[in-house]
């Protein structure tokens, strides 16, 4: 089984960002990573995934057209079973409680902390295997 993450984000260099950081889990096979740039196109991708292999979504809040907050319900409505992930340029309280009420798993803050990162996604990957 191949474990899938998927990271939305509308900024183009956010996918080469991710791919350096996490580049010796996707040689090694270990997982893979698909990138989308806008929630409608998430939203695509989330529901063509196959039902075991999709194991997290990382999403950024802000983007054009629907925001990460307005993905986030429609996003768990089709994979319940998948954790969100939100991830914001402003940190405060209210975004972060409207995050979580709406059902995200956690709030990560830009710029990224890559070994905090990295840590949750080994959770979501042993736990998979």
């Amino acid at each position: 089984m191949k474990l899938l993450i998927l990271v939305v984000d509308d900024e183009p260099d956010v996918e080469m960002l991710f791919r350096q950081n996490f580049r010796r889990d996707l040689r090694a096979g270990r997982f893979s990573m698909e990138f989308a740039q806008s929630a409608s196109a998430a939203l695509q991708s989330i529901s063509d995934a196959s039902d075991a292999s999709l194991i997290l979504i990382l999403s950024d809040i802000n983007m054009p057209g629907m925001s990460g907050l307005e993905l986030l319900p429609k996003a768990k409505a089709v994979r319940p079973d998948v954790p969100v992930i939100m991830i914001t340029a402003y940190g405060d309280a209210e975004t972060k409680q409207k995050a979580l009420e709406s059902g995200a798993d956690a709030l990560l803050t830009k710029p990224i902390d890559f070994v905090m990162l990295r840590n949750e996604i080994d959770t979501r990957v042993e736990r998979a295997a």
